[in-house]
């Protein structure tokens, strides 16, 4: 079964594709990035193969790809209003598919809204899988930042150089938002956010040729990406679950080994102090993107949590 539609979810439709080839199959719902950075090509195209053991749900968030439309001032979105999102679509998938619990994936800032997810409502949760997971914006910013500044100082980059020292990677100056673009391309430029890619070309192709997506939608995903980080990032910018050690479920992490879009180095950290049922796997030949730069062994880690 393949079937994209859309869902009225708290006063707002919302693009939603269902996957599967056993109708029984457990849920597996899958949290994007971004925020606005709208997946549902790619889930299609490189994790095809969960489609055999589960029934898997990639939500396009509220103004994000399929999903888009433009945010008011008084809508007052915050990240709470992305995680009652999932839980209304949560509630729906069970009831339609007649299940208690689902699993959850949660990709970059999809992760954030995980955490807070399993936090508010474990009972309705099989596992959590935390894929490039955000523990401590604040921390992590000032990594990618020392990152790309050692980089280009060990390059003789001296320009680049002169307007990193002209950051506050905290982004809450006035030019945040050029600034935090500036950065994490320079992150992409040395190759540590999509493993041996100085830049994102081959999903922006996996995009152009989706049969799921028309022309409209890829002009929506460019708007919706960036007006979802205008809107969030600096409620973003303050979260650090660094203090939250404890899960009502199974919490399990995929991280790529060469990670400083998000910090790996971070959530390896955070996991020795989680104090309930964990797992962590690191992926050699990955950065932030484990489940598409190795989906054979994403799938084998898939598959292993169907016994937890």
């Amino acid at each position: 079964m393949k079937a994209i539609e859309y869902i009225e979810i708290n006063n707002t439709k919302l693009c939603v594709s269902i996957r599967t080839n056993k109708l029984k199959s457990p849920i597996l719902l899958y949290l994007h990035g971004g925020p606005g950075d709208a997946a549902l090509p790619l889930v299609a195209k490189y994790n095809k193969d969960l489609e055999n053991i589960f029934t898997v749900v990639t939500l396009e968030q509220r103004g994000a790809g399929k999903s888009y439309y433009p945010f008011t001032e008084n809508e007052n979105v915050e990240i709470d209003t992305f995680v009652e999102d999932v839980y209304v679509l949560s509630t729906e998938l069970l009831k339609r598919y007649n299940q208690e619990k689902l699993y959850l994936i949660g990709h970059s800032w999809g992760s954030v809204l995980g955490i807070k997810f399993i936090k508010r409502y474990p009972n309705i949760v099989h596992a959590y899988v935390g894929c490039g997971q955000v523990v401590n914006m604040k921390k992590s910013s000032q990594i990618a930042y020392d990152f790309v500044l050692q980089k280009n100082t060990e390059s003789k980059n001296n320009k680049i150089i002169a307007k990193l020292k002209t950051i506050d990677c905290s982004y809450k100056q006035e030019s945040w938002l050029n600034d935090l673009l500036f950065v994490t391309g320079q992150v992409v430029k040395y190759k540590a956010s999509l493993y041996g890619k100085t830049n994102y070309n081959r999903f922006i192709i996996d995009f152009l040729f989706s049969s799921d997506y028309n022309l409209k939608d890829l002009i929506n995903r460019q708007k919706g990406s960036l007006q979802s980080i205008k809107y969030i990032w600096q409620e973003l910018m303050n979260v650090n679950f660094e203090n939250i050690t404890e899960f009502e479920v199974p919490v399990i992490f995929v991280q790529g080994r060469g990670d400083y879009h998000v910090s790996s180095v971070l959530v390896n950290d955070y996991f020795q102090n989680i104090e309930s049922e964990k797992h962590f796997y690191w992926f050699e030949k990955s950065c932030h993107f484990p489940q598409w730069s190795e989906p054979k062994r994403f799938y084998e880690v898939m598959e292993s949590i169907l016994t937890l």
